[in-house]
């Protein structure tokens, strides 16, 4: 079954830091361009960050520029999302998928069915 699953989430303060990962589940990750995803509360799921098959090309939507860096190891059928200097607004469910760069961030490509997404809460 073609599934992705997320991990690394959690709770942290303003201006802390948390690595996700996206291990994929019954296919070959390399295949595909991955992106993360997340959706606030009150919110749609938004695209954060989607990286290339082979690392050529990362695309980052504006807010999280600078801030978070996607990467993948291929080897071990697995995405990375590194956030750094976290902020408030950065809180939701995060989830990976396959991606697709756009003129202003990422979007789905709905290729691949949606893990059960990760927690991250950043709060004083």
């Amino acid at each position: 079954q073609l599934q992705f699953v997320e991990s690394g989430g959690g709770l942290v303060h303003p201006g802390g830091s948390l690595r996700l990962s996206c291990v994929a589940s019954g296919f070959t990750l390399a295949s595909y361009n991955i992106g993360w995803f997340r959706q606030a509360p009150g919110k749609e799921r938004e695209g954060v960050a989607c990286i290339s098959t082979a690392s050529g090309s990362m695309n980052y939507v504006d807010s999280v520029r600078g801030r978070f860096t996607i990467s993948r190891d291929n080897a071990k059928n697995t995405v990375y999302l590194q956030m750094n200097n976290m902020k408030v607004e950065d809180t939701g469910v995060y989830y990976c998928g396959s991606c697709v760069p756009t003129v202003i961030g990422v979007a789905s490509t709905g290729l691949i069915p949606w893990g059960q997404g990760t927690q991250v809460t950043v709060s004083s």
